[in-house]
């Protein structure tokens, strides 16, 4: 697989949570660090995701914007 991304972060998958339309992949990429991405159900099952599986979180963003008041 080649990828333009150039943040490409191997780990664990520790969860996935469906919703209606969209899963919460949480990637543990080391002890107590997890990265969590939004992406479709149907993304989800083509993959064939689920717990313990080893996986790559890939990060290519411009902006990452985090808020608090």
């Amino acid at each position: 697989m080649k990828l333009s991304a150039r943040n490409v972060v191997p780990g664990k998958v520790v969860a996935v949570v469906r919703g209606a339309t969209t899963s919460h992949v949480r990637i543990e990429i080391a002890a107590g660090q997890v990265i969590t991405s939004a992406i479709t159900n149907e993304a989800v099952d083509e993959l064939g995701l689920k717990v313990g599986d080893a996986a790559y979180a890939v990060i290519k963003a411009s902006d990452v914007m985090v808020a608090v008041d």
